[in-house]
């Protein structure tokens, strides 16, 4: 078994070990981070995008007009 499979059969048997309120405060919590760091990345993403935007790397077009334009 590796160490990182190991780790996690032990933060699930511990998990295991709270009480019904603790694993919702624990699920409550880490739920918030996920999509804390989810909003992070996608903030990043859109800085990313609009800097190539900007750069003239990115056109705006319709999907038909994508696919005429890989058709050629």
């Amino acid at each position: 078994m590796s160490a990182s499979v190991s780790s996690f059969q032990t933060a699930l048997e511990t998990i295991e070990g709270l009480t019904l309120e603790e694993q919702e405060m624990l699920f409550e919590i880490v739920y918030h981070r996920f999509i804390e760091r989810r909003r992070a990345g996608l903030a990043g993403e859109i800085t990313t995008a609009r800097e190539a935007y900007r750069r003239g790397e990115v056109q705006r077009g319709s999907v038909e007009e994508l696919m005429a334009e890989l058709a050629e």
